[in-house]
């Protein structure tokens, strides 16, 4: 089968200069549930990468670990050669400055405005004081501009966040992480309450867009066919560790039993009509 087994190993001294480089990464919650084991995952490029697994693999503790909204128990991961585990509190506030996370809840303030919410992605480059009386640079101003146009929401700058529908929150949140400017983007579970026109109006929307801006993508995700039609990559997770490293192509009705267990994986899902909707090519 074509997985791919993680083996734990010492950290490497001088790490190579990847973009994204996960080494021997644990987690142990207290009362001992082990969430992962010993993994390893390298990135040398910008390429959209899809995290799936069953429910309690370990997905969404991985996209955590990697920017410690959840801290690790042990391993190493370097951003840039960088080991984001041994920073100081201050050290990884500006680290996370260089991660943009999009949330599965979208995460939004629900009585700011759009634009007031995309623009709070730049809050740890402006300062707390400057954002609260709404003092942003004119080229953040115009780069929030830019970014509502090309995530399909021109116009809906003064719309407050809780009048919109699903799927424009989550093309806000979008927006909202991009605004940072980011080295890397964590997506966690984009598309779990979005029905399946709009999921892959979204998941199409986080690829150009990572791939725009040569900006690697790493997506926790559980819908295996979106996996398949917007990755470049695919990692599969079990009990913590990694059982698959490979291409979309290769997620065969084999891997897939060996992954998730017995199921008839050759059943055809009925086509949706993707057609997207105007900006979000």
């Amino acid at each position: 089968m074509p997985g791919v087994e993680s083996k734990a190993h010492a950290p490497r001294s001088d790490p190579a200069p990847a973009l994204l480089a996960i080494e021997g990464l644990e987690k142990v919650y207290p009362g001992g549930q082990r969430a992962l084991a010993a993994v390893d995952i390298v990135i040398e490029r910008a390429q959209v990468v899809a995290v799936i697994g069953s429910s309690g693999a370990g997905k969404s503790t991985l996209i955590r670990c990697i920017n410690r909204l959840v801290e690790p128990s042990a391993g190493r991961v370097y951003l840039r050669g960088v080991d984001v585990v041994a920073l100081g509190r201050r050290e990884l506030r500006r680290m996370r400055r260089r991660i943009g996370m999009i949330f599965q809840e979208f995460n939004l303030v629900e009585r700011l405005t759009v634009m007031e919410n995309v623009l709070s992605g730049r809050l740890g480059s402006v300062g707390f004081f400057a954002a609260a009386a709404r003092r942003y640079p004119p080229q953040a101003i115009a780069s929030a501009f830019e970014l509502l146009d090309r995530v399909g929401l021109a116009g809906y700058q003064n719309t407050r966040a809780d009048a919109l529908s699903g799927g424009q929150r989550q093309r806000v949140g979008i927006a909202r992480a991009l605004m940072q400017q980011p080295e890397l983007l964590l997506v966690d579970e984009p598309t779990a309450s979005l029905d399946p026109k709009t999921a892959r109006q979204i998941m199409r929307l986080i690829r150009s867009l990572a791939l725009e801006r040569q900006c690697p993508a790493l997506v926790n995700i559980h819908d295996v066919a979106l996996a398949q039609d917007f990755s470049d990559r695919v990692i599969a997770l079990k009990a913590g560790r990694v059982v698959f490293d490979g291409t979309p192509q290769a997620l065969t009705p084999e891997v897939l039993t060996e992954i998730y267990g017995e199921e008839d994986w050759n059943r055809t899902i009925r086509p949706v009509d993707d057609d997207a909707d105007e900006g979000t090519q």
